[in-house]
């Protein structure tokens, strides 16, 4: 393509929005398949630190087998960048309808199978290894799941609405992840023999339920406008993913750096926490789990109030006001915790998680799309998002525990790693244009 020909291309605005109803019907058929996948991803996350570390990874230590079981989480972090990329590829080739629909079996069908794993006492170490296994292909879904789901929502939106329609999509996350904690915290009531022998495998088993419903829903989806356009003028990329990292260096940097200090605290206020509170605190595991849901429960409602703001004061204000939280609350979030007050440490539970999380979590969604050109937006976003969640989500809890081992049972190494993670999204927020209300091109 000439230089005349890609400035035509880049003024070419994508058709209009659809109509109000359609809208609706995009932005409920996202969410609604979002939250199936967040719920396989989810269940994981909360079986990490109450089950696999026992079941899984047997050790005289329990410290050693929480960090094993950690680190088997991050696999699923590892694994979303390669999902982004493969999906993202054939996103911005064939569109985002058909990868919606194939990465929502490719989850279900892992997170089924995990319900069926025999334990390390059964089979000694394939357990483990085929718990990996498993956890690397729900990393693949969801990494090729998040950025489809998104633009269908996206690229349909009005541009002084984008915000709030992207952020909607998003509340998938809070819906699967009340789903999934509410379904743990039903087993959890079983004697403890019983739910480690068979009663944490429900939630697991379940997933093969949501396939059906999650499929066919995206299955219902047209394809978007923007993608629509793109093939019309005969622009799609024959390599999405090498014209990002080659071409698109700068927006593919600033997408990933977006994403770090959001998913450092999703990972430890909603994941290491559990363990921190049940193993070091020994607090009952219902407290923590109850905070957590809590957290969730009003996500429900922040998420779109922190989209709608964002499309009036812009998404730049909103990031930099949640980078100062993460900052200021990484030490005091610690010493709420240690006061065992199950009371302050709900609160301190939804605190972070409401401001440290959801802020950047809804925003990111419009956010990490608005930086890539139609032609490249699955897997610009894609690819920023999955790496970003990579290198601080999958090793945060992990690198949470060993840290906490490292300095002998105390907290301040993962508050400064926690103000890390803030300072480097600072960074990438002032690198970043202002997309909001701005139109998509």
């Amino acid at each position: 393509m000439s230089v005349a020909d890609q400035a035509a291309t880049d003024q070419l605005v994508i058709p209009a929005p659809e109509t109000s109803s359609d809208m609706r019907r995009i932005v409920w058929s996202s969410v609604i398949g979002t939250a199936v996948e967040w719920y396989d991803f989810l269940i994981y996350a909360v079986a990490t630190a109450l089950v696999f570390n026992k079941l899984f990874f047997p050790a005289t230590d329990p410290g050693i087998a929480t960090i094993a079981a950690f680190g088997t989480y991050g696999v699923g972090f590892l694994a979303r960048p390669l999902g982004a990329a493969v999906f993202g590829h054939f996103g911005d080739q064939v569109g985002r309808k058909a990868m919606l629909a194939i990465t929502i079996i490719i989850m279900g069908l892992g997170t089924f199978a995990i319900g069926l794993l025999p334990t390390y006492e059964q089979i000694g170490v394939a357990a483990p290894a085929l718990l990996v296994m498993l956890r690397f292909v729900q990393g693949i879904g969801l990494g090729g799941e998040w950025g489809g789901a998104v633009l269908m929502a996206v690229e349909n939106a009005p541009a002084h609405r984008r915000g709030l329609y992207g952020s909607l999509v998003q509340v998938g996350n809070p819906v699967g992840n009340l789903a999934a904690l509410a379904i743990f915290a039903v087993v959890s009531q079983l004697p403890e023999s019983e739910f480690m022998a068979w009663g944490w495998r429900i939630p697991f088993l379940l997933s093969i339920l949501l396939i059906g419903v999650g499929l066919f829903i995206r299955l219902r989806l047209e394809e978007t406008p923007a993608f629509r356009a793109v093939q019309a003028k005969s622009d799609v990329s024959r390599r999405p993913v090498t014209e990002v990292l080659t071409r698109h260096r700068k927006a593919f940097l600033t997408a990933v750096g977006l994403k770090i200090a959001e998913i450092s605290y999703a990972s430890i206020a909603g994941v290491f926490v559990i363990s921190y509170a049940t193993q070091t605190l020994g607090m009952p595991r219902a407290t923590v789990l109850n905070g957590v849901m809590a957290s969730s429960f009003i996500a429900l409602f922040t998420i779109p109030l922190f989209g709608w703001l964002s499309d009036i004061v812009g998404r730049k204000a909103m990031f930099y006001a949640s980078c100062l939280f993460c900052m200021g609350f990484a030490f005091p979030m610690f010493a709420l915790l240690d006061t065992r007050d199950p009371l302050i440490v709900t609160l301190t539970v939804v605190v972070a998680i409401s401001f440290g999380q959801m802020v950047m979590f809804g925003i990111g969604a419009p956010f990490y799309s608005e930086l890539f050109a139609a032609r490249l937006r699955y897997s610009g976003a894609s690819l920023g998002f999955q790496i970003g969640a990579a290198l601080s989500g999958g090793l945060t809890p992990f690198v949470a525990a060993a840290l906490m081992a490292w300095s002998g049972g105390q907290t301040w190494p993962i508050s400064l790693y926690l103000i890390a993670c803030g300072l480097i999204t600072t960074v990438a927020t002032f690198a970043a244009p202002e997309t909001a209300r701005k139109e998509l091109t």
